[in-house]
């Protein structure tokens, strides 16, 4: 831990906990703030969502709170759920009654009850995430720990409260919560946690695909993006993404590499930065390589075409996971181009730039720079340098604002009309033979370079 109990107080000092305490006091209310805030005050880390706990109705006492902030205060109330949001400033509250919840065996929505706070802590996923701060007027500041989240902390220990058997049986999702929050705050999974993972992985298969799609971004986009190994060797992976298991089972006997392909991607993902489309990119790039090995007669590994069919499965797999279709169109074309690398000229780079798309770059770079750091060393200087070369010539035509796209041409569909063309296809084929020329000569893309260019393509429309 970063901070000591003593500090806590000045913490929650501040608007608006000291009217939270006033509301539970003229409702005679329990009241705590629970979870992740809590653990984040004693890690000293920024957090802004609130999650108060009353012994009581959390949605009386957030109108009471809501009233009292006045001006600013934006109250939203969800009675299906027993909930109700109070946004003021940069923070949100969320209120709810203390409650104990229970699961029949086949379902995954809970049976919900009023409890007590030790009832709503017992629910809970991780020791660290069940620590409670009392905010009523006589307890103020006072740490309700029941399950040792502190000495876990201390410890950099990831254990459930109640057995995991039970924890994890209520939620599954829970194993993926895990991972994650191992990979976020650098923390190890307590053995017997784990263990429970392990006899419990294909549980999941209960779990919706918006639900593990949450929690695998929250994890690629972690500090610690590699800890997806965790849920290969758990058993998790073989329900939510077989395609890595299938990955970290296919070696790569080739000078270019060091690692199985699972290994080379985990690597990868360590060497780019933690932005969603970047890293979802390193975990699919090569995910068509098991499909597509062939071994030579000297006994090294080739993977023609993983690239393509790459791009192709990485749809379907982003599909199933129900991705939102820009993150997936992104991330597809960008493994589709991932080993693409033209001669080191500036018309070659333009063509380049046009076939991949410019929307593709510079994010591509980094793309590519991850992939060559998790390969061997084996002419890394020289792919380093290509790279490097790569990227200054690129930019080189972006200061220039040079022509890379039919929207870009000095020439339009409705100049040409204007010329005497007839509306149609020639139209747009036309302007693709324009587009082929100014890349060639980027200094011809003014309006009467490429009038005198249409004029001297042979074509019966004009």
């Amino acid at each position: 831990m970063y901070i000591n109990e003593e500090e806590i107080v000045n913490h929650i000092s501040a608007k608006p906990f000291h009217l939270i305490s006033e509301a539970a006091e003229e409702l005679g209310v329990e009241v705590y703030v629970i979870g992740g805030y809590v653990r984040d005050i004693f890690l000293n880390r920024p957090s802004k969502d609130i999650d108060v706990v009353a012994v009581g109705s959390g949605i009386e006492l957030a109108k009471r709170v809501a009233k009292k902030i006045g001006r600013g205060a934006y109250l939203s109330v969800f009675k299906n759920f027993g909930t109700a949001q109070v946004k003021a400033g940069d923070l949100e509250l969320e209120f709810v009654g203390a409650r104990k919840e229970s699961y029949s065996h086949d379902s995954r929505k809970p049976v919900v009850e009023d409890g007590t706070l030790e009832d709503d802590q017992n629910r809970r996923d991780f020791t660290i995430n069940a620590l409670a701060l009392c905010l009523n007027k006589e307890r103020y500041g006072e740490l309700v720990d029941p399950f040792g989240g502190l000495e876990d902390m201390d410890e950099l220990t990831i254990r459930t409260p109640l057995d995991p058997d039970v924890t994890f049986s209520d939620d599954p999702l829970r194993m993926m919560r895990a991972v994650r929050f191992s990979a976020q705050l650098g923390y190890d999974i307590e053995e017997a946690t784990r263990l429970a993972i392990c006899e419990l992985s294909q549980t999941l298969e209960k779990i919706s695909a918006e639900r593990i799609r949450t929690e695998l971004l929250k994890l690629l986009v972690s500090p610690h993006p590699e800890m997806l190994r965790i849920c290969r060797e758990t058993g998790m992976t073989a329900v939510f993404l077989p395609e890595f298991d299938e990955m970290m089972k296919t070696p790569q006997n080739n000078p270019h590499h060091c690692y199985s392909v699972g290994e080379h991607t985990l690597h990868a993902l360590m060497e780019i930065q933690a932005d969603k489309v970047a890293r979802i990119t390193m975990l699919l790039h090569d995910v068509a390589k098991p499909m597509c090995r062939i071994t030579d007669e000297h006994g090294v590994d080739h993977f023609y075409g993983h690239p393509q069919e790459g791009s192709l499965v990485a749809r379907k797999i982003l599909q199933r996971l129900k991705f939102d279709n820009d993150t997936t169109d992104r991330v597809c074309r960008l493994i589709l181009c991932h080993d693409d690398n033209p001669p080191l000229q500036e018309r070659t780079v333009r063509r380049a730039i046009y076939r991949n798309g410019v929307d593709q770059y510079p994010l591509l770079f980094a793309v590519k720079r991850a992939d060559m750091l998790a390969q061997s060393a084996y002419r890394r200087e020289e792919k380093a340098e290509y790279l490097k070369e790569y990227e200054e010539i690129y930019e080189q035509i972006m200061a220039k604002r040079q022509c890379l796209s039919i929207k870009e041409l000095a020439v339009t569909g409705t100049d040409l009309i204007a010329d005497g063309m007839q509306p149609g296809k020639a139209i747009g084929e036309t302007l693709k033979q324009l587009l082929e020329y100014v890349l060639e000569h980027p200094e011809d893309n003014t309006k009467e370079k490429l009038m005198e260019q249409v004029h001297n393509i042979a074509s019966p429309h004009i």
